[in-house]
């Protein structure tokens, strides 16, 4: 397999000072396409290249464009290239040549400073104020890859909507039209992922609309034409499986709101799918000896998931330093891909997150890829029911794609897989040819010519007397109340009746036309034979008055007998030549005149063409524009709407923080009165007091950057809690260190009692030896 066919058509077909614009290398020089088959047999990638650049003219892409196109599919190749090693006893990555950054910088228009500080240390936004993150390896190697990636398809979307522009209908001429969906059917790998779970969900969807179109509704049809039908159940609902991916609280769904969780993790999204999707009859744990996560019971069959990295791929982040620089590029090109960077899918900031983890958003608008995925899917099937659907079913006849080999069970498999069993089935057993009362008559009269007489006549009766004289077995057909339904065959049958019939009467017909020829041939011959004799007649008389006197005599004299009138004959047509010059010289004059009036006339036809081919190309951007617009605006209504939720329960998190503190203060007050009459122990809870209250003045200056910032909310409600938690614990410790003194205290009174009794007794017995000395 190969990556995209323009890569290799490129670096085949380009030439010489095209390379040297372009910066091309040696197709083993890329990392990216390096990996797969160069070329594909029977297919002139050279030829591709030229055909490919004919193309985008006859698209009324400009040379400059073409060439913007060509840079940007360089630099995506070089993207793969280049070099980066991590720095010893650090975090910081490196880059090892930075000639590739300066190519890609050259190709793209942006400074190769400002662009390798972007990729190797961003600026990130904390709190109020930006500071520089350092890049690892595996950080700056997925913002080159992420990036690529994003510049690919905004180029390749550019190319879509460029030609989707060039031939889009007139407005005016209405909206009918011809459409091809080519897709991938059902994926089932060893090991399948995020990207196999969108394949299979689209499938789920298409293949829904395949069984409504081809079984249920062919069955209601004999239904609402009064037909005996029997109802058949095919086990063929799909919408379960569907509910399981799309529905709240569904796989997408828990997807999407994990991302929003700055904790969340892979193994925390497969724990919440497993606790959300107990007793679902379309999900299943895997075996414990498979490395899948978890199972979903598709149309095609049991699909094991394995959910690595699926948060980040839902993102899908880009780093907002290099989607900065893109937007500002000099070419004018690359700058207008990168214009609106509000409508990426999972725009936030890189640099916040590590290559294999999920990242905090970025304060803005954030659409994931699989809601982006949902509305597209959406948008599609809208289309899809407004049309009327035929279906082409592709059938791989063997893995090894060699000609003539069928293999019998893959080919049983698919054709199991995509629902064509049971509409054999239903054919069989059902009638799957129709045709119209009025058209059926029209067709089919002419097996019958006298079954239905002349007049009017209702079609049903028409039909059913048709069928009568036709002597069809009933079994084989149903009339309806506008159509009749024939069995599969029936109708091939009465086509070819009819073509019997039609050989009969064409040949009658043709069998007339000859008879009437061959008597007009016939009569031809009589006259001719009747002009001879005519001829010989005259001729034989000529010759027997060719040598008489008086002949000869008259002969001479008759043309004499007209010279009288000649010259006046010849006056007249003179005159009559004259006048015929006079009127052509006047229609000339004329005609010259149509002519000069007719050229400023199309003159004038050009210019008001081409204004009006403006004006609609104005309407039909300003119809896209009015699109956009209207489109953004809903995002915007959305996102404020969330906001709106948000900051209700904000308020709410408030007020429960507000009585928590004034539950706090109180607490404190309760051990500032307990604690008064304490000495050195009192000098030090007041103290600690202090802290406790520099504490609640940071809790209550964290409290109003809530407010200010709402999109930090929740980190902000997670620091208070630990906050809080930190408080209450150390104010337990004060209680119980004002206890631990208290007793340390009454200790210490005993003990000095205790003391001056001792003291007292002994100044006693001090005084009583004193006395008995003396004495």
């Amino acid at each position: 397999e190969r990556t995209f066919h323009i890569f290799y058509q490129m670096l085949y077909g380009a030439t010489k000072e095209m390379k040297e614009k372009f910066l091309l290398e040696d197709i083993n020089e890329y990392p990216f396409i390096s990996n797969g088959h160069e070329s594909i047999a029977g297919q002139d990638d050279s030829q591709d290249f030229l055909d490919t650049l004919e193309a985008l003219e006859i698209m009324q892409a400009a040379p400059e464009e073409i060439e913007t196109i060509l840079k940007v599919v360089s630099s995506c190749l070089l993207f793969g290239n280049v070099e980066i090693k991590q720095e010893r006893n650090s975090d910081q990555a490196i880059l090892t040549n930075n000639t590739v950054t300066q190519k890609i910088c050259k190709l793209l228009g942006m400074p190769a400073v400002d662009f390798e500080k972007a990729l190797l240390k961003p600026r990130i936004k904390v709190g109020r104020e930006y500071v520089v993150k350092a890049q690892n390896q595996d950080q700056v190697r997925f913002s080159c890859e992420s990036i690529a990636k994003a510049i690919y398809e905004r180029t390749f979307k550019w190319v879509s909507q460029k030609i989707n522009k060039v031939l889009s209908r007139n407005q005016f001429q209405g909206a009918a039209f011809v459409g091809i969906l080519d897709i991938a059917g059902f994926e089932i790998f060893r090991i399948n992922s995020f990207e196999q779970l969108c394949i299979n969900y689209t499938n789920e969807k298409l293949q829904q609309l395949f069984n409504h179109t081809m079984f249920i509704l062919e069955q209601e049809e004999y239904r609402t034409e009064g037909i005996e039908w029997k109802f058949i159940d095919f086990g063929l609902d799909l919408q379960p499986c569907i509910d399981l991916i799309e529905k709240p609280m569904g796989i997408l769904a828990l997807l999407d709101e994990e991302c929003w969780f700055p904790k969340a993790t892979d193994q925390t999204y497969v724990s919440k799918v497993e606790n959300e999707m107990v007793g679902k009859s379309k999900f299943a744990k895997p075996d414990f000896r498979s490395d899948a996560d978890f199972c979903v019971l598709h149309y095609a069959g049991y699909v094991e998931y394995k959910a690595d990295k699926w948060l980040l791929k839902n993102m899908d982040p880009l780093n907002e330093n290099l989607v900065q620089l893109l937007s500002e590029s000099a070419d004018f090109f690359v700058a207008a891909l990168f214009r609106d960077t509000s409508s990426n899918p999972g725009f936030s900031s890189m640099s916040t997150a590590n290559a294999g983890q999920t990242s905090r958003v970025r304060k803005g608008m954030f659409r994931t890829v699989s809601q982006l995925y949902k509305q597209q899917l959406e948008t599609l099937m809208g289309v899809l029911h407004d049309t009327r659907p035929h279906f082409v079913r592709c059938i791989i006849p063997n893995h090894e794609k060699k000609p003539g080999k069928m293999v019998a069970p893959l080919i049983l498999e698919q054709l199991r897989c995509n629902g064509v069993l049971e509409g054999i089935r239903i054919c069989r057993q059902g009638y799957p040819n129709r045709i119209l009362f009025q058209e059926f008559r029209q067709r089919y009269e002419i097996l019958t010519p006298n079954a239905i007489p002349t007049g009017f006549m209702d079609g049903r009766k028409a039909a059913t007397a048709m069928l009568n004289q036709l002597d069809l077995d009933p079994r084989l057909y149903r009339i309806g109340k506008s159509k009749i339904f024939f069995r599969a065959g029936v109708l091939a049958n009465l086509e070819s009746e009819r073509d019997e019939k039609l050989r009969v009467l064409i040949i009658g017909i043709q069998a007339l036309a000859r008879g009437k020829l061959a008597v007009e041939n016939f009569k031809k011959l009589i006259q001719q034979h009747k002009a001879i004799q005519v001829l010989q007649r005259n001729g034989k008389c000529y010759l027997k008055l060719r040598n008489w006197q008086w002949w000869r005599l008259f002969t001479k004299v008759k043309p004499l007998l007209q010279v009288t009138s000649r010259d006046k004959e010849i006056h007249e047509r003179e005159e009559e030549l004259k006048k015929v010059q006079d009127m052509h010289s006047k229609d000339k004059q004329t005609m010259e005149e149509i002519e000069a009036q007719l050229k400023k006339t199309s003159d004038e036809r050009a210019l008001l063409a081409e204004q009006i081919f403006r004006e609609k190309e104005m309407a039909a951007e300003a119809d896209d524009q009015r699109v956009r617009l209207s489109t953004k605006k809903a995002e915007l209504e959305e996102y404020i709407h969330d906001l709106e939720e948000r900051i209700d329960a904000e308020e709410e998190k408030n007020v429960k923080i507000m009585s928590e503190k004034k539950r706090v203060e109180g607490t404190i007050a309760e051990l500032e009165s307990t604690l008064a009459d304490e000495g050195n122990a009192r000098q030090k809870l007041s103290i600690e007091k202090q802290q406790l209250e520099n504490k609640l003045k940071a809790l209550e200056d964290s409290l109003a950057g809530r407010e200010d910032n709402i999109s930090k909310m929740t980190r902000d409600k997670a620091q208070m809690d630990s906050r809080l938690k930190d408080t209450q614990s150390a104010l337990i410790e004060e209680e119980d260190k004002g206890k631990a003194l208290t007793k340390q205290k009454m200790k210490l009174e005993t003990v000095l009692h205790e003391l001056e009794d001792k003291l007292q007794k002994r100044k006693k017995y001090r005084l009583r030896l004193c006395v008995d000395t003396t004495a």
